[in-house]
């Protein structure tokens, strides 16, 4: 009987021991997939027209973003199509681009702060102090339609969004690189290209200041892409034939989340602006 007792016990050491084991390894995993990534932020002194094109040589010179990977990180397969972003800034404004490659270009929502996210876009979150409260967030579809708002707080803690925040000043354009709304060909890409300017962040007594050397912010992109199909001539969210309900989305970042969530600015990847190194084409 001692024996057999002695025996359990060992048994029961080597089981938590291993279970152990395997839950400090995916909490490792998790943490390695939820690190959040950095950009340096170059400054720019030339002007930068907003038409989509991004012909400026500090465009060319600004660096890209990683490819955007799912929103869980490692947890799920790489996007199925690419995405990427460079930014730059100067004394009055923010500039992002991003590159959206897609076979099928589409949105139908042209009324501003429409929910924008119900077809495919690509959305900016900011929290220029990174203390993951008052942020930012802007969403733009393919035919340049916005939906902006402000948070005081994440949703889990009951944060209440002001959709009647207006980021006042924003400036965006899209060029496409195919056919909109044509589900009878194959596109390749929409390029999106905006300008946020610095006195916009602001929300009663938030203010944003301008950027100075080595200043950091929390922010992240996201891209969100559905599955369609064709009804009418038009696309459409396809539907699970059993619920009848819309199929999730994709959710592709460029700083993974390691949850669907984009609403934890504390995941958010890192923003450093500099002067170091920054294009100086006139």
């Amino acid at each position: 009987m001692g024996f057999f007792n002695m025996s359990k016990h060992r048994l029961s050491q080597k089981i938590y021991g291993f279970l152990f084991f395997i839950c400090s390894s995916l909490n490792a995993f998790s943490q390695k997939n939820e690190r959040p990534k950095q950009y340096s932020c170059q400054y720019t002194a030339q002007e930068i027209l907003i038409d989509g094109h991004l012909e400026e040589d500090d465009w060319r010179d600004a660096p890209w973003t990683d490819l955007f990977v799912d929103i869980e990180g490692d947890l799920k397969p790489k996007p199925l199509q690419d995405t990427k972003a460079k930014l730059l800034w100067d004394d009055s404004c923010l500039y992002i681009a991003a590159v959206i490659y897609e076979e099928d270009i589409w949105a139908y929502q042209t009324i501003k702060d429409q929910i924008v996210f119900y077809e495919n876009d690509f959305e900016v979150f900011i929290d220029p102090d990174g203390d993951t409260y008052n942020y930012f967030e802007m969403e733009v579809n393919a035919v340049n339609n916005t939906f902006d708002l402000f948070l005081p707080k994440p949703y889990r803690q009951r944060g209440k969004p002001d959709h009647d925040y207006d980021m006042e000043g924003f400036r965006s354009a899209i060029s496409i690189k195919g056919t909109l709304n044509d589900p009878s060909d194959r596109d390749s890409l929409w390029v999106l290209e905006m300008a946020i300017p610095f006195s916009a962040l602001r929300y009663g007594e938030v203010v944003t200041p301008v950027p100075k050397e080595g200043t950091t912010w929390r922010l992240n992109f996201s891209r969100v892409n559905w599955e369609t199909e064709i009804e009418d001539g038009r696309y459409v969210r396809k539907k699970d034939p059993q619920s009848g309900e819309f199929l999730p989305e994709y959710n592709w970042v460029w700083s993974p989340q390691g949850v669907i969530d984009m609403h934890q600015p504390e995941k958010w990847g890192r923003l450093q602006f500099t002067k170091r190194n920054s294009a100086t084409h006139p």
